[in-house]
């Protein structure tokens, strides 16, 4: 059945209006199968990896978030500090893959921490190259074990065979999504 014509009352509330029925609720529907054309997301490679990388970056986290009142994206910035020195903002996302707007919060959060400072690159000054201070060596210093420990613990069941093979299927999938989206060159143009 279809309302009819809406109009105001005195109140302005509508009028005129009736209540629609449904003679038939819908049978409840049967999920599609794959060969229909439907993403299976719980075993789509890209979504399962990055629920993998979530839940690990997550487990680790609570080991030194709450003791030292940091971040994942910033826990990255440190880490990546502590193993490489100084670096600028751009260095830092290109090595750790993330966007530079969180690399750019997680720093600003870093420096109010006193964790990270900056000094400006007397070569180009619209750059400047980050470190840790030594409150963030001290801080790296201690979040090194606790985060070797949890990759032993982690890994702990894999054999040596098992630790080979995901580190060559990691390494060949990184490779290959790099390739898998470049862009392709039209012939003849």
């Amino acid at each position: 059945m279809v309302p009819g014509p809406m109009r105001a009352g005195p109140s302005g509330a509508p009028v005129g209006v009736t209540a629609m029925t449904i003679s038939a609720r819908p049978k409840a529907s049967v999920p599609p199968s794959p060969d229909e054309g439907v993403l299976i997301l719980e075993d789509f490679p890209p979504y399962r990896l990055n629920v993998l990388a979530s839940i690990v970056s997550q487990g680790f986290a609570r080991l030194y978030s709450e003791r030292f009142g940091i971040s994942i994206p910033q826990w990255r910035v440190v880490a990546v500090l502590g193993q490489h020195g100084g670096l600028t903002s751009k260095e830092i996302g290109r090595r750790t893959h993330m966007h530079k707007t969180m690399v750019s919060r997680a720093v600003g959060d870093l420096e109010r921490q006193e964790l990270v400072a900056r000094r400006r690159n007397r070569a180009d000054k619209r750059e400047a190259f980050l470190s840790l201070t030594d409150t963030g060596r001290r801080i790296y210093g201690e979040i090194v074990p606790l985060a070797r420990d949890y990759a032993a613990r982690l890994t702990a069941d894999l054999s040596t065979a098992d630790r080979a093979a995901f580190d060559r299927i990691v390494a060949m999938l990184r490779e290959r999504s790099g390739s898998v989206f470049a862009p392709e060159r039209e012939e003849g143009g």
